[in-house]
């Protein structure tokens, strides 16, 4: 079965970097497109930003694009986050996930505050 785990997130001031990392297992990581999420409360879950499988082609939300940089090892089997210039609206549960795969599944999700 699909497994995500999540790390990375914590507790930063505003205008703080973070950076998020996704392991990834129990399908060929390499065929798919990967994407981080996120949650907030009060909010929709909002797709953040989205790499391709060889991770030569990447989109982002325009809430992050400029500040969030998206990246993959798929030799680990890896997924990452960047996150600079972090304001508090970005704050949430962050979750990555495979895209338009047949059993898809959701990891815990890391939390990010940004807050002083």
């Amino acid at each position: 079965e699909v497994q995500l785990a999540e790390s990375g997130g914590g507790l930063v001031q505003p205008g703080g970097p973070l950076r998020l990392s996704c392991a990834a297992s129990g399908f060929p990581f390499s065929w798919y497109a990967m994407s981080w999420y996120r949650l907030a409360p009060g909010k929709e879950r909002e797709l953040v930003a989205n790499i391709n499988s060889v991770g030569g082609s990447t989109w982002y939300a325009d809430s992050v694009r400029g500040r969030f940089t998206i990246s993959r090892d798929n030799a680990k089997n890896m997924v990452y986050l960047q996150m600079n210039d972090l304001k508090p609206e970005d704050s949430a549960v962050y979750y990555c996930n495979v895209d338009r795969y047949p059993q898809p599944s959701w990891g815990q999700g890391t939390q990010v505050t940004v807050s002083s």
